[in-house]
């Protein structure tokens, strides 16, 4: 963490650093790093204090308005584009796109595919369209609530639907890290605890809808939830259902196809 400051800070790599170890910071500078550091003790995620998070090796803008991009989010894009090697031209919608990390990452590696991304913060999506400028691609974006279904029916047909809905209990707040909870945005993280696949169930009743035959659903999903969802999916008529583990072996992916 500390080399990420500093190489924000002055612009210089770690070896080119320890070649100029004599070199010291500038009045500026150091005024900066004083007011990064109580940042840091306040708890502030490091992303949101630089403005910078990396993703599928894309870097992107995120502030208090977007969740960072975690690495289980990265093995959703992995799972979606190993799912998908034969299929280059596609048209995906992205549910609940935040910083656009998903939507961007997709677009970079299925440059033939229409990518749209929706979102109900119009903050949000700001941001999300600053990373689409910065990362060169092409993404339509959509201010849309997912939970009203009629307001979402004017939408097209997809061959695939992707989303890394808000599935995290209010029950589960009080065993999580402070950076998170104080600074991360709730709206993009809480759902009820009587009602924890509120989001699921309105995406895969959308996707009803929505997915040209044959076409696939993925979910990121809270690790508690595998089995619910599937059986959610499968109750919904959803074929080929699948529950993947992600790398710490925590169900966090869930996949289907609607023949």
């Amino acid at each position: 963490m500390s080399d990420w400051l500093i190489e924000h800070l002055t612009g210089t790599k770690k070896t080119d650093r320890i070649s100029q170890s004599k070199k010291e910071l500038s009045p500026e500078q150091e005024e900066l790093l004083g007011v990064y550091l109580e940042r840091l003790q306040q708890f502030e995620p490091i992303q949101y204090i630089l403005n910078e998070a990396w993703f599928c090796g894309l870097r992107f803008y995120v502030d208090k308005h977007v969740l960072i991009p975690r690495p289980e989010t990265e093995e959703l894009v992995e799972t979606v584009l190993e799912g998908n090697k034969s299929r280059e031209s596609l048209s995906i919608l992205d549910i609940g796109t935040g910083s656009g990390c998903i939507a961007i990452s997709l677009k970079k590696k299925l440059p033939e595919s229409i990518i749209y991304a929706l979102d109900i913060s119009k903050k949000a999506l700001r941001v999300a369209k600053e990373n689409a400028l910065k990362n060169s691609v092409d993404i339509v974006f959509l201010h849309n609530n997912i939970l009203n279904i009629k307001a979402a029916n004017d939408l097209p047909a997809f061959d695939m639907v992707v989303s890394n809905p808000p599935y995290i209990t209010q029950a589960e707040a009080s065993v999580m890290h402070p950076n998170v909870l104080l600074h991360e945005p709730h709206i993009a993280l809480f759902v009820p605890d009587e009602d924890a696949l509120l989001f699921y169930k309105a995406i895969t009743d959308f996707s009803l809808q929505h997915l040209k035959p044959g076409g696939k659903l993925y979910f990121e999903i809270n690790e508690l939830l595998g089995s619910e969802v599937a059986a959610l999916l499968k109750l919904k008529g959803f074929s080929e259902i699948q529950v993947k583990k992600d790398l710490q072996q925590k169900n966090r992916i869930v996949s289907a196809i609607l023949l």
